[in-house]
């Protein structure tokens, strides 16, 4: 055997060692990036972004300075944060295999850990099937009227005419001239008629102290889901946790009363959604957060672009026309909505009302050459794909018109709802609502933004800083 050979034999085994311990060390590579300070990590300067409206930025500078895939810590937690179309099918493909969707800390103490967000298996099959129920097409086609009953009540009580200002401008010393302006905060407003909705559909809850409170113990309860997890007196999460126990005592007595009817059969079981504490709140929260996001947010841009806002006018006005006096609407009517829908999307599409979200790794795993362990948290967001001009060119304009064939739109690009197994069980709720709102709102009046730059800021869900202010007019209906 020549001595080539036996150089081979003897080196060969030397380099198959030499070659998987290399490979193992790539496997074993965490993603680039810095945990950051203990606890707090990345979440101070995280959640400033989001305030300032700069929350897309911060993630772009992230992704340009590490890449699709990087570690920080955000509210306590290791966490890795992947972006793009490929991490968002991963992440909504692998539920319960390789990830749960269990919540940061801060989320689990203020929602509760039997919330639907937190169930897995046959538990989360089981609660999400029971919320489905309730928020199946089937059932949302009956409470239509009952939206359009709220939405009409609301309109009357609080815009029409209640917001008059009276404004004196001295021309000259002798010359005076009174102006009426009807000034209306489209925000507060909006959250108030969102949680109408909600609190009539779910408890048949009217008009009083308790809806009062609600509505605001859910504006700290909103406030304290994202935030850094210190349980001190005036911190965000502090307030969040007491007004989630103030919540909790007022859901848990409505829930009584709603199993108590149910059992003198006054209440249908087959309307009723699951009595569960954690998921009822669940159910109030997002049945008005997200919907009080995007119709401010559609009225922003109609306000500023004439021409989808004659296009939604018209289409409102054809419908209108079929209605005789009083009349309610119905999901024929909202078939026809075909415009507002599409603007109702490109509106999540730049100001998504749900930044992103989180799961839980459950077992090692590796994604583009590094190793996720076990254990972390995984965070994805909207803005990655939204944001992305090979997709949605000249991607900040405010057009329409991309979704009139939403088959061109690549898979896992627009996700205002997430997807997968998890994907929002309320998403159709929030297009019934909106559009019954938005038909009310233009068919009987006309506005014209006051501060047409209003800020935007983030806390955790996205609104005006200002509130939106308008000049309100309302129409002349025939």
């Amino acid at each position: 055997m020549s001595i080539f050979n036996l150089l081979l034999i003897f080196l060969l085994p030397i380099f198959i060692i030499l070659f998987l311990r290399e490979r193992r060390g790539v496997s074993q590579k965490l993603p680039p990036g810095s945990l950051g300070i203990p606890i707090i990590g990345q979440s101070f300067s995280f959640l400033h972004a989001l305030r300032k409206n700069t929350g897309d930025k911060w993630l772009q500078s992230r992704i340009q300075k590490y890449g699709a895939v990087s570690k920080l810590s955000l509210f306590g937690a290791p966490t890795v944060l992947l972006s793009g179309a490929a991490a968002n099918k991963f992440i909504f493909t692998n539920d319960g295999v390789i990830l749960a969707n269990q919540q940061p800390h801060p989320i689990r103490r203020i929602l509760g850990d039997k919330n639907l967000t937190e169930l897995r298996g046959e538990d989360h099959k089981r609660v999400r099937g029971a919320i489905g129920m309730f928020l199946k097409p089937e059932s949302l086609k009956k409470n239509v009227g009952k939206i359009d009953r709220v939405v009409r009540q609301h309109l009357d009580m609080n815009w029409k005419g209640h917001q008059t200002v009276k404004v004196s401008l001295n021309l000259t010393y002798y010359v005076e001239v009174v102006l009426l302006f009807l000034i209306l905060r489209v925000y507060p407003m909006m959250k108030q008629l969102m949680f109408d909705i909600i609190c009539s559909l779910l408890f048949g809850l009217e008009q009083g102290k308790d809806r009062e409170m609600l509505i605001h113990d859910f504006h700290l309860f909103t406030q304290g889901l994202w935030s850094v997890p210190i349980n001190l007196p005036f911190t965000r999460f502090s307030n969040g946790l007491k007004a989630s126990r103030r919540i909790r005592r007022v859901v848990s007595e409505l829930i009584h009363e709603k199993r108590s009817a149910m059992e003198l059969g006054q209440a249908s079981p087959q309307d009723d959604f699951p009595t569960i504490l954690d998921n009822a709140i669940v159910v109030m929260f997002a049945g008005h957060e997200t919907s009080t996001s995007l119709l401010t947010f559609l009225l922003w841009f109609l306000a500023k672009d004439p021409v989808a806002y004659d296009a939604i006018v018209h289409e409102h006005e054809e419908i209108a026309k079929t209605k005789v006096s009083g009349e309610l609407l119905n999901w024929d009517d909202l078939a026809k909505m075909k415009h507002t829908w599409k603007a109702a999307m490109e509106t999540m599409r730049i100001i998504p009302p749900v930044f992103g979200g989180f799961r839980k790794v459950l077992k090692d795993f590796e994604y583009g050459g590094y190793l996720i362990p076990k254990g972390w948290q995984v965070f994805w967001a909207a803005s990655p794909t939204h944001m992305d001009d090979q997709i949605f060119i000249d991607q900040w304009k405010f057009n329409p018109a991309r979704f009139d064939n939403q088959t061109s739109i690549p898979p896992y690009n627009f996700v205002p709802f997430g997807g997968g197994m998890r994907i929002c069980p309320g998403n159709e709720f929030v297009r019934i609502e909106s559009l019954v709102s938005i038909h009310y709102l233009i068919t009987q009046f006309r506005w014209k933004l006051l501060d047409g730059e209003d800020v935007i800021t983030r806390d955790p869900m996205p609104m005006p800083q200002q509130g939106l202010l308008v000049h309100l007019e309302p129409k002349i209906v025939p």
